[in-house]
């Protein structure tokens, strides 16, 4: 086929007008955009609204309670006939149950994300993720019900626990948060380069070596990242500790004995128990302003982390002894690798 130059000139200018905007499509897009700065504007102005109610009420809690009284005080009886309001009962009891969760889910879920990503095989990986990201669509409740039904009388058979126990919730929610770190350490192990495994094979390095002194160093952002996003579950949880550990706002290390969390508190409170516009119904909203400022906490703590480690270098030095004595450096693994 031969191009004439009218031809030419036709298909030039044909082209061109295709790539002129109308006046109608300026205004799809701005709607467009419009829509997306809206759905967005939506999330944020929740969020400011349900911190601005917060921390206003608070401010009123604070008109008649004392900071001292609050933070200092050792006793949590808001709804007693002579109130005590220090808050530290609850956070004990937030922080013993996230501690045994936690002692659940970090070598659950590390190690299952190590071997669903190292060791599993293709086809069977692709089973095990959802079997086990299951587990995070059960209904807390039933989390619940299990650890004070099953759980709870298992463990009275071997140890003096209470029917109502820090320790039946904890490892209940450590199942429960196993699947969030699992999820997010498989996926930060999968992101480290394939080159930094051959440039440890490389060196006579074997798999277990390499897996702990070069994978998960270089994945430690995600790692923690992953844990400290399972803190804030666990920090968070409210029906699991509320029928499996009790009401009891106890300063104890005990998990052997019923405690109170500040979520099961505040579930209890906003049930009915104090009538709205009372003092013991304005513990509701400082209860729930320390939660705000834990939870935020956490996050920015993980924000920190991630970004600290993806810049640095860590090395993992408790394993060492574990392990053969070979030194390792990732830049030096990295170049054999290439």
């Amino acid at each position: 086929m031969t191009l004439t130059p009218s031809s030419f000139d036709n298909s030039f200018f044909a082209a061109d007008n295709s790539l002129l905007k109308h006046p109608g499509d300026d205004i799809q897009e701005k709607i467009i955009a419009l829509i997306l700065f809206a759905c967005a504007f939506v999330s944020v102005a929740t969020t400011i609204g349900i911190v601005a109610i917060i921390f206003s009420e608070t401010w009123g809690f604070f008109q008649e309670v004392s900071f001292a009284q609050f933070f200092l005080d050792t006793r949590w009886t808001p709804l007693f006939a002579t109130p005590h309001f220090g808050i530290w009962p609850l956070i004990n009891g937030t922080f013993l149950t996230t501690a045994i969760a936690m002692s659940v889910a970090v070598p659950l879920g590390l190690s299952s994300a190590i071997y669903l990503a190292e060791y599993a095989k293709p086809n069977l990986a692709a089973i095990l993720r959802p079997a086990v990201e299951l587990l995070a669509g059960i209904p807390t409740v039933v989390y619940g019900y299990f650890a004070l039904l099953v759980v709870t009388p298992t463990l009275r058979n071997l140890f003096p626990v209470e029917i109502f126990n820090a320790l039946s919730a904890g490892l209940m929610m450590g199942i429960m948060i196993t699947p969030t770190v699992g999820s997010i350490s498989l996926d930060a192990i999968r992101a480290v380069p394939r080159s930094l495994r051959e440039g440890s094979y490389a060196l006579g390095i074997t798999k277990l070596e390499t897996i702990f002194k070069v994978v998960l160093p270089a994945a430690l952002s995600g790692i923690m990242a992953s844990i400290i996003l399972g803190m804030s579950r666990a920090v968070g949880e409210t029906m699991t500790v509320l029928i499996a550990a009790g009401s009891q706002p106890r300063l104890t290390l005990n998990p052997f004995e019923s405690i109170a969390t500040m979520t099961a508190f505040m579930a209890e409170i906003s049930g009915g128990d104090a009538p709205r516009g009372s003092l013991s119904f304005k513990t509701l909203y400082a209860v729930g302003a320390v939660l705000f400022l834990i939870t935020l906490a956490l996050n920015l703590a993980s924000y920190w982390i991630s970004t600290v480690l993806k810049k640095n270098t860590i090395d993992l030095p408790w394993l060492n002894p574990l392990l053969s004595p070979i030194p390792l450096n990732l830049s030096t693994i990295w170049n054999a690798g290439r």
